[in-house]
């Protein structure tokens, strides 16, 4: 028996201590209404104001508040594309020979129309001069035969030969000039000299590699953004860049084209940026991390400090008129002043950003100042009690 009555004792000291705190503890109703007691039993949190500076009895929560503003949600693709030269050149030989000069080094810069081998061509060069003594002795009979025709002692057939004759010649030696050209491997474009796959003295076979020329002016980067986004991308649309291997540079391209056709297993579109790389610090082949921004739908941003949060979820206090009434808020994003949220707010709006302490749902309020920096003065001054 005396255990028992131990235990009812002590339970009614517990009841009663928390009576006299819920009664006469200025914080305890918003914290039972933030835990969802009064949700749990059916009733509406007991009104509990502040007097001046001690928050017992009733009275006015005097309150700091901020304006609702018009937020935009900005959705952000995050991809890793793969760089690649504006122009990439592999020189090969088209024919068959020993390498006789190859002027150009590993990493030096060539402009288009430089010499960047030259074949050994003594057998060319004289199938040329070949084809000059030919296409001389034939333009000298040609202008025989002419001469004599005008007078009426040469055939008609006897001309029209030597005309042909004279033709042939000329292709000849177009021909030979034309073999002599091929012995000499110049640069189509202009641009950077990797590393060479031949070296002087070289023999090599017709479309054997010499060099590599890239024109890494700028960078190509390829890239794929979820099909959902397709709507949004513009050529010339800005694009966020960072080279994998150094996180710390951030680097602005822009969108150069856009693939016509969805990959079908991932869902994606193909995309292509452009980078400027005029001090040429980057190099084709890199691996880059590019983002893009797109704009979203516009909702209510929100004072940071005007979030709350209790069992069902996050909300917001608004002071309406000399009132205060909670609003249940979604948050969609967070910026670095503000929090965007979905709920049932307007721009124009007052949330209570202090002061938060003992509200509850038509508790008066009364504003005594608007934003942080009022709050500060404010309190410095004692003007604003029980915060």
């Amino acid at each position: 028996m005396n255990l028992v009555k131990q235990l009812f004792l002590g339970a009614i000291a517990v009841v009663a201590t928390f009576a006299i705190w819920v009664v006469y503890v200025p914080s305890a109703a918003p914290f039972l209404d933030r835990i969802g007691v009064y949700d749990l039993i059916g009733m509406d949190a007991p009104e509990t104001g502040q007097d001046q500076g001690r928050g017992f009895g009733g009275g006015t929560t005097q309150v700091i508040v901020a304006e609702v503003t018009a937020g935009q949600v900005n959705a952000r693709v995050s991809a890793i594309g793969d760089g690649r030269a504006a122009q990439t050149v592999t020189i090969r030989s088209v024919t068959t020979g020993v390498i006789s000069d190859l002027p150009v080094a590993p990493g030096s810069y060539l402009e288009a129309g430089a010499l960047v081998a030259q074949m050994d061509d003594a057998a060319e060069r004289i199938a040329v001069e070949r084809a000059r003594l030919v296409m001389a002795d034939v333009t000298d009979e040609f202008d025989r035969i002419r001469q004599l025709g005008s007078s009426g002692t040469v055939a008609n057939a006897s001309i029209r030969a030597a005309e042909l004759a004279l033709r042939t010649a000329e292709l000849e030696l177009e021909q030979a000039e034309f073999d002599l050209q091929q012995r000499r491997i110049t640069a189509p474009i202009s641009g950077w000299v990797g590393l060479l796959d031949a070296g002087q003295g070289d023999r090599i076979g017709a479309q054997e590699p010499i060099a590599i020329i890239t024109d890494r002016s700028s960078l190509q980067i390829d890239f794929r953004v979820p099909e959902r986004y397709i709507n949004e991308l513009s050529i010339g649309m800005a694009m966020d860049v960072t080279p994998l291997s150094r996180p710390d540079q951030k680097l602005q391209g822009e969108i150069a084209a856009l693939d016509n056709v969805v990959d079908r297993a991932s869902r994606t579109l193909r995309v292509q940026g452009r980078l400027d790389n005029e001090d040429d610090r980057l190099r084709a082949g890199q691996a880059f991390s590019v983002s893009l921004s797109f704009p979203g739908e516009e909702l209510p941003a929100v004072d940071p400090l005007a979030i709350q949060w209790a069992g069902d979820g996050s909300f917001v206090w608004i002071a309406d008129g000399d009132t205060a009434r909670r609003v249940p808020v979604t948050i969609r994003q967070r910026n670095s002043s503000s929090v965007i949220v979905e709920g049932d707010l307007s721009p124009g709006d007052l949330v209570i950003t202090e002061g938060l302490q003992s509200l509850r749902p038509g508790a008066p309020v009364e504003i005594v100042g608007n934003g942080t920096s009022d709050l500060e003065s404010t309190a410095q001054s004692g003007a604003i009690q029980g915060l």
